[in-house]
């Protein structure tokens, strides 16, 4: 990430105009500081616009990576632009909710677009009445059942669900000692009987 010159960036104080009387007249003065001016132009509009450049919405995309690595967040730089100012912007509340169904579903819904049901197979089980047969054991496996999001729902309209991706996100938040599976429904589960 670098800010460089911009061609024809006025300064907002220009030193020339700050100089004693003395000078005010001096060719050699004005022409010195104008290129002071041109040099240190950028500077002072960065310094001038400093709360953009740590917003997410505003800040130039070059910008992205480094406030991505303020609140430890990995944006894909194949994502399309807004979408890394989302993942930015709800890093904290992403961060919040890690480990648990309520941060993949909302991890899935800000990164792929979709609606998701998450079933943990790796829980403890038991029974409520005493010398009762066991429970079956836990499954071992992570369920996410995915859907696409619908144009009513809010948000824009997912034409097709990417299965991989949703595998990658969901993977990714999997505790270790479960697997991981994804099913793609065409809508919500009680609108498909599942």
């Amino acid at each position: 990430m670098t800010r460089a010159a911009v061609p024809g960036l006025p300064s907002r104080y220009p030193i020339g105009e700050l100089l004693p009387a003395l000078y005010a007249d001096d060719d050699l003065a004005q022409r010195f500081t104008a290129g002071l001016d041109t040099v240190l132009a950028p500077v002072l509009s960065t310094l001038d616009n400093l709360p953009a450049y740590v917003d997410p919405a505003l800040a130039p995309a070059d910008f992205l990576p480094w406030l991505a690595s303020w609140v430890g967040v990995e944006a894909d730089p194949a994502w399309p632009v807004e979408l890394r100012r989302a993942v930015v912007a709800h890093a904290v509340e992403l961060h919040r909710w890690r480990g648990t169904r309520r941060g993949l579903v909302e991890r899935l819904r800000l990164v792929c677009g979709v609606h998701a049901e998450v079933r943990d197979g790796g829980g403890a089980t038991w029974s409520a009445e005493p010398g009762a047969a066991l429970p079956p054991p836990p499954t071992g496996e992570l369920l996410v059942r995915v859907w696409p999001v619908r144009a009513g729902d809010g948000a824009g309209a997912v034409d097709a669900v990417d299965a991989h991706r949703v595998l990658e996100v969901a993977t990714a938040s999997c505790p270790v000692h479960l697997t991981c599976r994804v099913e793609v429904l065409p809508g919500p589960p009680e609108e498909t009987g599942d």
